[in-house]
């Protein structure tokens, strides 16, 4: 009531006023509850159970379970050889494609529709679609044996997962990139045109270094789907050999094992993987808007 009372009588405005605090930042307030329900207290309490194992050998026994078992470490490296080539490939695709997209053009709602298409279809469905366009019998091979090649293998494997991977995260990182190349201003092209600088000098030299930032951002974000790939690792990869990434031992000792200590452990690891990569790709990004405000004051 007291509460009520104040912001009635405006008492609560000037109260945080006097504390320098923008009383509108109580409007974040329903936001920051629902990312601690949703987000931080499950993370939290994944990481408090993965000190809880099942198996004898103290606190740390799920994590040291872990990496002392060979065929369990190895989705460590598996997982990066996955995601770190998924992630730049996409981001290679979407950002010249979004490039040509920030311009009004014939077929400009067509191309942008094209490129959102696989977000509405979701991983599962490029899956199963795959499974049938890249199969022995799919139009893929008989193409290549109608002009005399020899079949190839594009499924339940690394490639197979790959090319899935690829095109369930293009779309996103061609979200963002349309939206970084739509924010720059065009006058500064324009400008730089009326001096005569071509087409190229005026990409190298003017939009690539402004929407950089933005496309580590883009990496970034792209890196954080690719880690998350399940799916596609299981429906067109090779769940127990090359495409065992760091979800599936998560999955299995969650689901089939019930064990959510050990998966907990699993999440955890992959986590700081993550952290680690996104910090560093952070840190450049933020070196890369330093040395940009050192050269504009130059």
């Amino acid at each position: 009531m007291n509460l009520r009372t104040d912001i009635q009588n405006g008492q609560l405005k000037r109260r945080l006023a006097e504390r320098d605090i923008e009383w509108s930042l109580l409007l974040l307030l329903p936001a920051v509850l629902v990312v601690g329900a949703l987000f931080i207290y499950p993370f939290v309490y994944g990481v408090a159970i993965s000190f809880q194992p099942r198996i004898e050998g103290g606190p740390f026994a799920n994590y040291i379970a872990f990496f002392s078992d060979s065929f369990m470490s190895d989705t460590i490296w598996k997982t990066l050889r996955l995601a770190l080539p998924v992630a730049l490939v996409s981001v290679s695709i979407a950002t010249p494609i979004a490039y040509q997209a920030r311009r009004d053009f014939r077929g400009r709602e067509m191309l942008v529709f094209v490129m959102l298409l696989p977000l509405t279809f979701g991983s599962i469905l490029i899956a199963q679609g795959m499974s049938r366009v890249f199969s022995s019998s799919g139009w893929l091979n008989l193409l290549l044996t109608s002009i005399g090649a020899d079949k190839g293998q594009f499924i339940y494997n690394y490639t197979g997962t790959f090319i899935a991977g690829v095109l369930t995260t293009t779309p996103f990182a061609f979200l963002l990139m349309l939206g970084f190349f739509g924010g720059i201003d065009r006058r500064i092209e324009d400008a730089a045109a009326t001096l005569g600088a071509n087409r190229f000098h005026r990409f190298w030299r003017i939009t690539f270094p402004l929407v950089l930032p933005g496309l580590i951002t883009a990496l970034m974000l792209a890196l954080v789907e690719a880690f998350a790939i399940f799916p596609s690792a299981i429906l067109v990869g090779q769940p127990d050999n090359a495409t065992r990434v760091l979800t599936i031992p998560i999955y299995q000792a969650a689901a089939q094992r019930s064990d959510y200590t050990e998966a907990s452990a699993i999440a955890v690891i992959l986590t700081i993987i993550e952290l680690l990569l996104l910090g560093s790709m952070v840190a450049l990004r933020n070196r890369i808007f330093r040395g940009a405000a050192v050269g504009g004051k130059g």
